[in-house]
Parts: structure tokens; C-alpha cells; sequence
């Protein structure tokens, strides 16, 4: 080899340069541009994972303000029946404001679309003004009421502490998951 004319050094470096191409960095060359390809393609399912990921943020966001609204939707309509607990506050309510319960009676449930209504029909004795601050309490209950039927009438009978006698009916609310069944076709022909 020393022998060798300089071309002849050249043309065994160009052989060697050319296998050396050929078996090593062509592969290598190839293993690269498919790690390139592959790295590309995890970049973008990166970006589309990071913009889900933003988009679950969100979704968790309102889903939690969501969570928060229905919490403070139940204490106003509670998705069931706490007539026994109603009845401990409105007697407590009725109490705090000096008044007496005489009557206290739930009636049947009127199923609505999303909620039904519970009637109680209630009948107090009191004064006028003590039943005006059990009405203002009762406004400022937790639980939604509305007032209904509502007549008052003086005691022939009277006290500084009892001088009327009030019957009204209070209806509540709960809420309902499920719309109330359909009466089948027949029944509403009937009618």
C-alpha cells in the first residue's frame, strides 16, 4: 500500500467513503428522517392533546361553577321531600315571631315538568304585626315558598297576644330529575 500512486490512495479512500455511505450513514440518514417524521407527528398530537387539555379546563371550570350553582339551587328547591324538616322551621319561624300553629297539612304533590309542587295548608293565630315578621322571615328562608289563598280573620276571643287567626297555603318546591309520566292517549280522550 505504501506503493501506491496517490490516485490509488484516493480511489481506496472514495471506496472506503462510498461503503462507508452505503452501510452507515444511509441507514443512520434514514433512522434520522423517520425519527424527524416521528418526532413531528408527536409534536402535533402534543398540541392537539395540549388544546383538549385546554378545552377539559374549561369544561371542568364551568362544570365546577355548574356544580356550584346547583348546590345553591338545592337549598332553594331540594330534590326531595323534607316535609318533616319544613315543618321544624316553619314551627321554629312561627315561634321566633309569637305565633301559634293550629293547622299544618301537607297535601298531595303536583308534579310539574321539572319540579313539583308540595302544598301545606297552614292556619296561625298571633297579632297582626308577629304575623307580618313570620312572613318576613319566611321571605328570607333558604327554601323557595310562595304564599297562596291567603285570608285573615279577627278572634272573637282576644288577647294583647292573640287578636287574628291566618290561613294560607305555603308551596314548596322539589326538584325532579325525570318529567312526570304521560297519561296514556286513551285517558286523554276520555275527557
Amino acid at each position: 500500500m505504501r506503493d501506491w500512486p496517490w490516485y490509488g490512495h484516493l480511489a481506496l479512500a472514495v471506496i472506503i467513503f462510498i461503503v462507508a455511505f452505503l452501510f452507515y450513514f444511509k441507514p443512520r440518514n434514514q433512522k434520522i428522517q423517520e425519527i424527524r417524521a416521528e418526532r413531528i407527528k408527536i409534536e402535533q398530537e402534543v398540541a392537539r392533546l395540549q388544546a383538549k387539555k385546554k378545552q377539559l379546563d374549561q369544561i371542568e371550570k364551568e362544570l365546577a361553577q355548574l356544580n356550584t350553582t346547583l348546590k345553591e339551587l338545592e337549598t332553594i328547591i331540594p330534590d326531595k321531600k323534607e316535609i318533616f324538616n319544613i315543618l321544624r322551621r316553619i314551627q321554629q319561624l312561627a315561634y321566633d315571631s309569637r305565633l301559634n300553629i293550629i293547622k299544618f297539612i301537607p297535601q298531595r304533590e303536583v308534579p310539574q315538568e321539572f319540579f313539583a309542587e308540595q302544598p301545606i295548608s297552614i292556619e296561625i293565630t298571633g297579632n297582626y304585626h308577629n304575623l307580618a315578621l313570620f312572613f318576613d322571615r319566611l321571605s328570607r328562608f333558604t327554601r323557595l315558598f310562595t304564599i297562596n289563598s291567603f285570608a285573615i280573620k279577627s278572634l272573637r276571643e282576644q288577647s294583647e297576644a292573640l287578636t287574628i287567626s291566618a290561613n294560607f297555603i305555603a308551596r314548596t318546591y322539589i326538584f325532579r330529575e325525570q318529567p312526570p309520566p304521560q297519561k296514556p292517549p286513551a285517558a286523554r280522550r276520555k275527557k
